[in-house]
């Protein structure tokens, strides 16, 4: 039987003159706070995620999440952390980003966040964000780069906005910008073959990570997996020309540099 846990964040403050409650708090800063914590608690995989229950409750304004047990003791971890460094450079995307916002939220209504999980016995703390901290994101650790992805073209267009989505084995779907007048240009339908794409991007120097809301298309590559026997064969027989006089084992010994005793 799959275990639970329950993460609070109280929102300290006033609506006008009158301090918040639950009939004070209003219902678009409740769905702020929905969105934001799904992305603190399941960064990645939201497809699969546990049952997120929510309740309201007085104390100012006690949001309560209760969801799995997994998830809280990361999560958990997380704010620990972050209050320990007084940092989010260190955070997934999602999960920077989602704490950004409550940031923004923050310091836009004069609030305080205070971030406690069903884990500490004593009702500890684990991060109070308020006005006064600045946790965003060091802007220089994001650089533009050149990426390639490679997978299967889903879905192609857009009334407003182009772009195509491909699924990839490593990243999942990925949506990226294009132009009409690229996809115009397609002479056959590209949906649901293979391709590779060359995109332009952000990447967080520190950890590799990639933010997929910034993916333009550069070029879409014709990409064929398949395995070619006689191509193979003649690439191995141009190579040996090259071994010729080579002792493949003593060879491998000094590229790593291993010894015999």
């Amino acid at each position: 039987m799959e275990k639970f846990g329950d993460i609070e964040i109280r929102v300290i403050g006033n609506y006008g003159n009158i301090k918040l409650s639950p009939e004070s708090y209003d219902i678009k800063e409740i769905s702020l706070l929905l969105q934001n914590v799904e992305d603190l608690l399941y960064p990645i995989n939201k497809k699969d995620r546990p049952l997120i229950s929510y309740n309201l409750e007085k104390g100012s304004v006690r949001n309560v999440f209760r969801t799995g047990l997994q998830a809280v003791i990361s999560l958990s971890a997380v704010l620990t952390q972050i209050s320990h460094l007084n940092s989010i450079d260190f955070l997934e995307l999602k999960t920077a980003q989602a704490i950004e916002n409550i940031q923004a939220l923050s310091i836009q209504k004069n609030y305080e966040f205070e971030f406690r999980t069903s884990l500490r016995k004593d009702n500890e703390l684990e991060l109070r964000i308020t006005p006064q901290t600045s946790f965003v994101r060091t802007k220089n650790i994001w650089v533009d780069a050149e990426l390639y992805f490679y997978g299967t073209l889903t879905n192609a267009g857009g009334k407003s906005k182009a772009n195509i989505h491909i699924d990839t084995p490593d990243f999942g779907s990925l949506t990226i910008d294009t132009s009409k007048t690229f996809l115009e240009g397609q002479e056959e339908n590209v949906l649901y073959k293979k391709y590779g794409v060359r995109v332009y991007g952000k990447q967080n120097i520190d950890t590799g990570e990639i933010d997929k809301s910034t993916l333009t298309l550069l070029e879409l590559i014709d990409f064929n997996p398949k395995y070619d026997d006689s191509y193979l064969n003649a690439l191995i027989g141009k190579a040996k020309k090259n071994w010729n006089g080579i002792d493949a084992n003593e060879w491998l010994f000094n590229l790593r540099g291993t010894y015999e005793l």
